[in-house]
């Protein structure tokens, strides 16, 4: 590999870690989600994948429309820097919606306790909660469907600024083989530390006893996006 190219790899596999790991809306959704909605470690790692590639191809795709009609780097990261805010907005307000709709959640489970008396004349507190067993089949499946889809939308719309200018460059040149390498090596970094951050913590979060905050486990995945919208939108994180 020239000296060249493989610097330009080293560097975009520093970038795309340090991109990842300082960006907690590329893995914070994921885990608070696999927790609340109970996905399996299979089903958090695809849904986690599929938005990474969203997330790293429409970047790319918007770098090479920009090489092809020969837009400068500056307008490609002012472009980038809108998608950035409708995406903060976008993850503000599905935290928003998802924490007003586990906080109904939780108050409409609440457990509740009845007597019961027996011909024999014993007794005992049976304690349930309504919510859940009046909950049909199909309205359960298209809120589970639906949540991967929105966080696939809010990805693909959020940017990722720091590919913009080292796909820019080899591109500039006329590397083919620069524009792959760099491409391939961003886009598998960050993919990858999105993956083992999300897969680490959902294990890490699993063997955590919830007890009573188990009901509130939607509320709780809401406000965490909510609050990791506002730090993105707000604090530049």
């Amino acid at each position: 590999m020239p000296r060249d190219l493989y610097l330009l790899a080293v560097t975009a596999a520093s970038i795309g870690l340090i991109h990842t790991v300082a960006g907690p809306d590329h893995y914070l959704p994921f885990i608070v989600m696999a927790k609340a909605r109970k996905w399996s470690m299979a089903k958090t790692a695809w849904i986690t994948f599929l938005c990474g590639l969203g997330h790293i191809g429409s970047s790319v795709a918007l770098g090479l429309i920009g090489v092809a009609l020969g837009i400068a780097v500056s307008r490609l990261e002012g472009l980038e820097s809108s998608r950035g805010n409708l995406a903060g907005w976008a993850l503000i307000a599905f935290g928003l919606v998802y924490l007003v709709w586990g906080v109904r959640r939780a108050i409409k489970n609440q457990p509740h306790a009845h007597l019961h008396f027996h011909k024999d004349g014993s007794e005992h507190v049976h304690a349930h909660a309504h919510h859940d067993e009046h909950t049909h089949v199909h309205e359960r499946e298209q809120k589970v469907n639906l949540t991967p889809w929105i966080l696939f939308t809010i990805f693909v719309l959020g940017p990722c600024e720091p590919l913009i200018p080292i796909v820019m460059y080899p591109a500039a040149q006329h590397s083919t083989a620069g524009l792959i390498v760099v491409t391939a090596v961003f886009g598998s970094v960050t993919i990858l530390t999105m993956l083992g951050i999300v897969l680490l913590s959902s294990f890490g979060i699993n063997l955590l006893p919830m007890g009573k905050l188990e009901r509130y486990s939607h509320a709780l995945a809401g406000g965490s996006i909510l609050l990791c919208g506002v730090a993105i939108q707000f604090l530049g994180l």
